[in-house]
């Protein structure tokens, strides 16, 4: 049973006003006038997740199928080449069900390489992307097609495809004779995907039990439809859009058997409110997290436990992983309307797209370090570094700009599995200013929070970790490697948010092991 307890809050008006409105009803029948005129186009073609408990279940004979076939060929490792929500549903559909997925969503020479290093003589890769023109995707495509034809495979017979019907990767897929192509229903947003042929295929090929996922949303979709009180979607919605400055919300799983939900979380919420200069910011975060016992003002938590720490409003959510997909799901459509935002459009996503696209054409060369200490160059946004000649002077300069409603957001374009020791400063940074701290792992973030980066309240400091790429890996018929192409988008996302006047200080550490550890030290 899906379900959602309230504390340290009133809710009720709101959501009465809800149920008055009949807002859970209509997003069931797919009222695209709910959220304004502006929404209104966009949002009659991105309605269609709310009964793909129902629209999706045709898809799981013909993924049955094919699973039956490779693994009757001893295909049994499955590589998810997928950005946003095309690799974070299937990453917490699997680890829930204790099934392996290699999830590739980074351009980290090391994380490619990692992948090819597996058993290709098992390995099928599956390739989502609603166009197939997603950089990163097309150029993990493009380097294991190539590894197949070398190491004597049929490339084509190892590439799975989900897109969208009619765009360019499903004819491309076609024409390379690619081993199949599912396609996905085009009236939903890649956040809102979980239960499409996005989140269905890779997990079901990996082996998870979809169809018993599907099953848990439409087993928890008439309370999520009902414009009752009772409703649980219409209280976790009235949390996240809490009045009164409370524009944070922190999210963690605790005593869940649902494995890395804050993270799908997380990018469902950022993409979805994280603009016009408004938004809820998700702060995904570790259990013992300094945030969950804070009683800042400007705070809620949206919690997958049965208790909470501190004073703060709170939501604490339950339930099985497709019924809290699908709750998740209403409730941030909801938050969304309580915002007055459009839920279903992410308009600052490109900026970042194309400034790195300018710079893989340009090929400039990288600016000029402000100095280095160590392992690590120091750079930093217009005025941030001016007298400064120290990695402690520069971290506090960018603090230093932090206001009382402000947050930290750490962006760290590196190996998450090498590097693993990182994610230790987000928790040190929450503590050493009070605030709320993001952690994301770049490029896979810039499909999550890097919206709200940009979009949303123009209160973040922002903290930028790149690495050296001793190992690089060649992309077949591109001019750029993949260490090109990781240091161009993280110089294009820095170079968005200095635009925008957000303050932002860049550390590239030209000896990762080493650096890391200096920054951890640093941190302490």
């Amino acid at each position: 049973m899906t379900a959602v307890t309230t504390l340290n809050g009133d809710w009720t008006e709101v959501v009465a006003k809800l149920v008055d409105e009949k807002i859970a009803s209509r997003i069931a029948a797919k009222d695209a006038t709910i959220w304004g005129p502006e929404a209104e186009h966009e949002a009659s073609i991105r309605l269609g997740w709310v009964d793909l408990h129902e629209t999706s279940r045709p898809l799981l004979a013909e993924i049955e199928a094919l699973q039956a076939d490779l693994r009757a060929e001893g295909l049994d490792r499955i590589v998810l080449s997928g950005m946003g929500g095309s690799s974070l549903a299937p990453e917490v559909i699997t680890r829930t069900a204790g099934v392996e997925l290699v999830v590739l969503d980074s351009t980290d020479p090391s994380v490619v390489k990692r992948a090819l290093d597996g058993d290709l003589s098992k390995t099928v890769i599956v390739v989502s992307s609603k166009s197939g023109g997603t950089v990163e995707t097309d150029s993990h495509r493009r380097t294991f097609a190539k590894a197949f034809t070398d190491a004597g495979i049929d490339a084509a017979s190892r590439i799975v495809v989900v897109t969208d019907p009619g765009s360019p990767f499903e004819q491309l897929s076609k024409d390379e004779g690619y081993r199949k192509t599912f396609l996905a229903d085009p009236n939903i947003g890649g956040r809102y995907s979980a239960l499409t042929a996005f989140g269905l295929v890779p997990s079901g090929l990996a082996g998870a039990d979809i169809a018993e996922l599907l099953d848990q949303a439409a087993e928890a979709a008439p309370a999520l439809q009902a414009d009752s009180t009772d409703n649980p979607a219409l209280w976790l919605g009235a949390v996240l859009a809490a009045s009164g400055g409370r524009d944070k919300a922190i999210i963690t799983a605790d005593g869940s058997d649902i494995v890395g939900f804050p993270d799908w979380a997380e990018q469902l919420i950022a993409e979805s409110t994280g603009k016009n200069g408004t938004g809820v910011l998700p702060v995904a975060v570790e259990v013992t997290a300094p945030e969950l016992t804070s009683d800042a003002a400007d705070l809620t938590n949206a919690l997958l436990a049965d208790k909470a720490t501190s004073s703060v409003p709170t939501a604490l959510t339950s339930g099985s992983l497709g019924g809290q997909m699908l709750l998740w799901e209403t409730a941030t459509a909801v938050a969304g309307y309580l915002l007055g935002i459009n839920p279903f459009d992410q308009p600052d996503v490109e900026s970042a797209k194309k400034a790195a696209r300018g710079l893989l054409d340009a090929q400039p060369e990288p600016e000029a370090a402000a100095f280095t200490e160590g392992a690590v160059e120091v750079r930093g946004s217009e005025g941030l570094l001016d007298g400064v000649d120290s990695l402690q002077g520069a971290v506090d300069a960018l603090l230093g700009k932090l206001d009382s409603v402000g947050y930290v957001a750490v962006m760290a374009y590196l190996d998450s599995e090498r590097d693993a020791d990182l994610v230790a400063v987000r928790p040190a940074l929450a503590t050493k200013t009070g605030r709320p701290t993001t952690f994301g792992w770049g490029p896979r973030f810039l499909h999550s929070t890097g919206q709200y980066h940009k979009g949303g309240h123009p209160e973040g400091v922002y903290l930028q970790i790149t690495g050296a790429h001793p190992v690089d890996v060649e992309i077949p018929d591109r001019p750029f490697t993949f260490g090109t192409l990781i240091s161009a988008q993280a110089a294009g996302d820095a170079n968005v948010l200095a635009e925008r006047g957000r303050p932002v200080l860049r550390l590239h550490l030209t000896d990762v092991a080493a650096g890391v550890q200096q920054l951890l030290s640093l941190f302490k």
